[in-house]
């Protein structure tokens, strides 16, 4: 009989328990499907006592997961654990120096640490995949180094945190200001234990920086992303970009330009009868263009037990059938870094922000955005009280650089009440 694939599950949190449930339940059906029997051998979590719902009978119980990872009868190391550094960082290490091929779902860990543990992994002959690690069940990982491994690609954009995007789409379709849906978030379980890393876009900026990895053939730059978060939006943006024909998207886009590597996770503007505009809740989209094929779109469930769990398993499934694709798509040792650069190409921007009501204030914002080079296409201003008038400017296209310049011109005027709020209307 063909020698079974010993994995080493350190993490029995939603997605490790998930694994399990699904080794357990389908054997058989996976056994087929690789050529040889998938088992368990020894597990690792915080505690043994907890109740997950699953039987751990016949598994090796092991309190640290760097021993585990060391385990002469563990052939794949599977970390579910998350975090970038400590005992996830410590034990993965450890599995590659033992010659262990890892399988992991921590997106933190490989954006800031992927390049050297990917050299270590493929210098010693062994393989990392993370399909679970961006996106959820998509199977975005995969397209990438597989499916779309002909094509030369041009852009990879997408909604890739299901937390802000259910946020958004609770705030429109409830009429809720962004502060009362955060905390029903997080009160029903879907923020993490640092919010920030979902509303503040770091979480899906981990998750865009591997894919650009992949996609342009570079080292993992996550300081090279541009981040900007949800926290600023109002319903009001909300309100007013859907009678615009708009819909508000924490969106990820990277693509190669003659500047450097493009990449960035912010709100953006997408015409609400696209497909981006389309997405409700806390569902994923990934949309991946190549020069051949054109564009593809990649929905689906972005994170949680059962759409996680099937993403680790079609790794390790890949293993089993003796796969041996380099962690990034191409050898580690040969990629380089890319020159990061700014968004460069121009595009349409939605301006939010509260003038003094009194003659002129207006004037002043439409002089300084002549000057910055920016012509105006449409403009509105809202229900207001004597003293303050909210306005809504959507403008021309105009690059970065000159947006940037005219909200440092409108500090100057004198008129502006608060921060405004620019939001970039994104091609898709």
């Amino acid at each position: 009989m063909t020698q079974p694939l010993r994995l080493g599950i350190a993490g029995l949190g939603t997605v490790g328990t998930g694994v399990v449930k699904i080794l357990r339940q389908k054997a058989n059906l996976l056994s087929a499907r690789c050529g040889r029997p998938v088992v368990i051998t020894a597990v690792s979590a915080r505690s043994k006592d907890k109740d997950r719902g699953v039987s751990l009978e016949g598994y090796a119980w092991e309190d640290d997961p760097v021993a585990l990872a060391q385990r002469a009868d563990v052939d794949v190391f599977v970390e579910l654990m998350g975090g970038s550094e400590g005992p996830a960082k410590d034990a993965t290490e450890a599995a590659i120096a033992a010659g262990k091929d890892v399988v992991t779902a921590n997106k933190a860990l490989l954006a800031l640490h992927g390049q050297a543990l990917a050299e270590a992994a493929e210098e010693a002959g062994h393989v990392i995949r993370f399909e679970a690690a961006v996106a959820g069940g998509i199977p975005v990982i995969k397209s990438l180094t597989e499916g779309l491994a002909g094509n030369e690609i041009t852009r990879v954009m997408g909604v890739m945190n299901g937390t802000c995007n259910y946020i958004l789409t609770r705030m429109e379709d409830a009429g809720l200001p962004y502060e009362e849906v955060f905390a029903e978030a997080d009160a029903l379980g879907y923020l993490e234990a640092d919010p920030n890393l979902d509303v503040g876009g770091i979480d899906a900026g981990h998750k865009l920086s591997l894919l650009s990895a992949i996609a342009f053939g570079t080292k993992v730059d996550f300081e090279g992303v541009e981040l900007e978060g949800i926290q600023k939006l109002s319903i009001e943006d909300i309100r007013t970009a859907a009678r615009l024909g708009y819909r508000i998207k924490l969106l990820g886009v990277a693509q190669m330009t003659g500047r450097g590597l493009e990449q960035r996770m912010s709100p953006c503007l997408v015409p609400v009868n696209s497909p981006l505009g389309q997405l409700e809740g806390g569902t994923n989209m990934v949309v991946l263009e190549g020069d051949a094929v054109g564009q593809i779109v990649l929905r689906g469930a972005g994170a949680g037990e059962g759409p996680t769990a099937s993403a680790v398993l079609s790794d390790v499934i890949e293993i089993a059938r003796g796969s041996r694709i380099s962690t990034f798509g191409q050898p580690a040792a040969g990629l380089e870094k890319a020159r990061p650069a700014r968004a460069a190409a121009p595009a349409p921007f939605y301006l939010r922000m509260t003038l003094t009501d009194k003659p002129g204030a207006m004037a002043k914002i439409a002089t300084v955005l002549g000057e910055s080079g920016i012509s105006i296409d449409r403009m509105r201003q809202t229900r207001h009280d004597s003293a303050h008038a909210p306005v809504v400017i959507v403008t021309h296209k105009t690059s970065r650089d000159s947006l940037d310049t005219a909200l440092s011109g409108f500090a100057a005027t004198g008129v502006v009440e608060s921060d405004p709020v620019a939001i970039r209307i994104e091609t898709v």
